[in-house]
């Protein structure tokens, strides 16, 4: 672990648990650009962690403090997603700049801190989530190349077995309340036209559950990852 303190950080407030883990990726050409803008005043962005792809791990903001990390988000009704989250940035140049597999060296390196970050906090397994997750509206990150059943397997968020929906639930109306109970906001904002929150939230559950296909259709294979995904949380479905 390398200190590299960032001053983009302030308090967290009194009360408030830490009891999420939000994964991203930096969306920038390299690791010294993302290093630099993660620590430069101007950017008013953080993260706690930064990880390399060679799994070099660099330790941006104490976890005590709140980085800034997430932005406008939500997960579970929560809006302050900062106050409550550890944010772990890995170094990918993203969709803008060539989107490619995370290294073996680097998720193995994620693995080990994220372990040692549930071991700190109490942080459900339904809590650990990428950034697409908590703003589907406005990122992609980290995006369907990222190895969530790699983490899942190792204790580290959730992953369904595949399958189809039970017999007897239809495939339509009901998926936006279902990505709501697991945690999705799915409000529409003022302006925008009906049904736009509900859609942004299947794109990102698919890409992260679904990722060979995210094209927001509601179908079998879908549902039945989600609704496998809510038996796993204990959640009563509607």
């Amino acid at each position: 672990m390398i200190d590299h303190p960032s001053p983009n950080f302030d308090r967290r407030p009194d009360g408030v648990p830490i009891d999420m883990l939000v994964l991203h990726y930096t969306g920038m050409p390299g690791a010294a650009a993302a290093l630099a803008r993660l620590t430069d005043p101007a950017a008013e962005v953080s993260a706690h962690y930064l990880i390399d792809e060679d799994g070099t791990c660099h330790a941006l903001v104490a976890e005590t403090a709140r980085a800034w990390h997430a932005g406008r988000s939500c997960w579970r009704g929560k809006t302050d997603v900062n106050a409550r989250s550890i944010g772990i940035e890995l170094v990918n140049p993203g969709h803008e700049f060539g989107y490619r597999p995370f290294p073996a060296a680097q998720m193995a390196s994620l693995a080990v801190l994220a372990r040692t970050i549930l071991g700190r906090h109490p942080i459900p397994p339904r809590n650990v989530v990428g950034h697409s997750d908590v703003a589907p509206r406005r990122k992609e990150d980290p995006g369907e190349l990222f190895d969530w059943p790699a983490l899942a397997k190792q204790g580290i968020g959730l992953w369904p077995a595949a399958g189809e929906r039970p017999p007897g639930r239809p495939a339509g109306g009901d998926w936006p309340a279902l990505l709501g109970l697991l945690g999705y906001d799915v409000a529409d904002l003022d302006g925008e036209a009906k049904g736009t929150g509900a859609r942004a939230a299947l794109v990102a559950f698919q890409r992260r559950y679904r990722p060979k296909r995210f094209d927001g259709v509601a179908d079998d294979e879908t549902i039945g990852r989600l609704i496998a995904l809510l038996g796993m949380t204990g959640e009563t479905l509607p």
